[in-house]
């Protein structure tokens, strides 16, 4: 497998460190947080008929949608 070497500041290091558990490296936490990701909003839709759909499953939805708007590692630079 090829490498690469990067420089982070202390603050990206301490955020890394902090999302990394016991035997994880740090390139599967970047790609855990930042890579590919599984599902896409087509993909639920598909999944999730709207209009059946419970209230408190679009709730949930929701929250979970304005839980990672927040998250830091996702704002963009001021």
């Amino acid at each position: 497998m090829a490498v690469k070497t990067i420089t982070i500041d202390l603050e990206a290091y301490e955020t890394l460190r902090r999302h990394k558990r016991s035997g994880q490296s740090f390139s599967q936490v970047i790609k855990e947080h930042f890579g590919a990701r599984g599902m896409t909003g087509a993909d639920l839709l598909r999944l999730v008929d709207v209009e059946e759909a419970s209230e408190a499953l679009l709730d949930g939805i929701d929250r979970i949608v304005a839980e990672r708007a927040l998250d830091a590692a996702r704002l963009p630079e001021p």
